[in-house]
């Protein structure tokens, strides 16, 4: 089992499962999850040889969890990383490893801070480089301007969405997550007008194996606690993101990188915007690897750990 730390970053305190020693590779985490969403890697990654560290993002779990929507911009979030790689390995560079919203944040750290990164693996979400716009415009612009229903418009108004998914914590992470995996039946499930609630037409979920009745209860505890103010106010920084990300729009990944995608998951193709998520990473981080995981939904690293694994080890063990 993971030891479980308080790390002070000098901002706010983030609270890290750890095990193994060697290297550091840091684990982040996306939307609705925690630390825990990492708990097939953790031991894996440690008796490889690494010091394995997942966190629980500023705004989750046991961390920090500050009131003002600017407190979690892209900003912040690479600094929080910066200094907990200083904090456990002054003087190192650790290797970056992210999951959803865990995997933007793991790409521009490594962007924005190459001297403290020396590689970065994203799980689901490929790299399109600095936004050329906010995207806020892009969703606007396909989803909200022609009545459609877009789940990041559903959330920008504070309250609203933290009130859907506060009423019933278990109920929303199970639908969320059974909604988007690689179990779901087909179906036309989000296609729904603006002004629908998260949970419209989500289908009821039905047991799977890699989401149990106690991973179930350890997500419920844990935002019963912590409430979801944290975690969507992530979703209300697209400006923010976008007008500090633009001091590195010439700017590359240079160091080696990993992406690991599902074939069932529609994030990793960008909602439709890209057929080749491997190739558009590519260019901008040239040294990326890529894998399409057959069958797997969103939930990369929770449906097919096995696989998961087998490819991160193996990339890590030839940094």
């Amino acid at each position: 089992m993971p030891t479980m730390r308080l790390i002070d970053t000098g901002d706010v305190s983030l609270r890290c499962a750890i095990e193994g020693s060697g290297p550091l590779v840091i684990f982040v985490h996306g939307f609705p999850e925690s630390w825990y969403s990492w708990r097939h890697q953790l031991g894996a990654v440690a008796e490889a040889g690494f010091t394995a560290c997942a966190i629980d993002v500023r705004g989750y779990g046991g961390s920090d969890k500050p009131e003002a929507i600017e407190a979690y911009a892209m900003e912040h979030m690479v600094g929080d990383l910066v200094a907990l790689s200083e904090a456990l390995q002054p003087g190192r560079s650790a290797v970056l490893v992210g999951h959803d919203w865990g995997a933007p944040i793991v790409w521009n750290s490594a962007l924005a801070r190459p001297a403290s990164f020396r590689a970065v693996a994203a799980l689901s979400i490929p790299f399109a480089g600095v936004p050329r716009r906010p995207f806020t415009e892009v969703y606007h612009e396909h989803f909200t301007s022609k009545g459609r229903y877009f789940y990041q418009e559903y959330f920008q108004q504070p309250g609203i969405a933290e009130a859907e998914a506060e009423a019933d914590p278990r109920n929303f992470v199970h639908r969320m997550m059974y909604s988007i995996s690689g179990d779901v039946p087909p179906g036309d499930y989000w296609n729904k007008p603006h002004g629908a609630r998260f949970l419209d037409k989500l289908p009821d979920p039905l047991p799977v194996p890699w989401l149990t009745t106690a991973d179930l209860d350890y997500y419920e505890s844990e935002f019963r606690a912590s409430g979801f103010r944290g975690p969507l106010n992530r979703y209300r920084n697209h400006q923010r993101d976008f007008a500090w990300l633009q001091q590195f729009a010439e700017a590359r990944i240079e160091q080696p990188a990993l992406f690991i995608g599902g074939k069932r998951d529609v994030a990793s193709f960008l909602f439709g915007a890209t057929a080749d998520p491997v190739g558009l990473t590519r260019s901008f981080a040239p040294l990326v690897e890529g894998h399409l995981l057959e069958g797997c939904g969103h939930w990369t690293q929770q449906e097919k750990p096995v696989e998961v694994n087998r490819l991160l080890i193996d990339w890590l063990l030839r940094l």
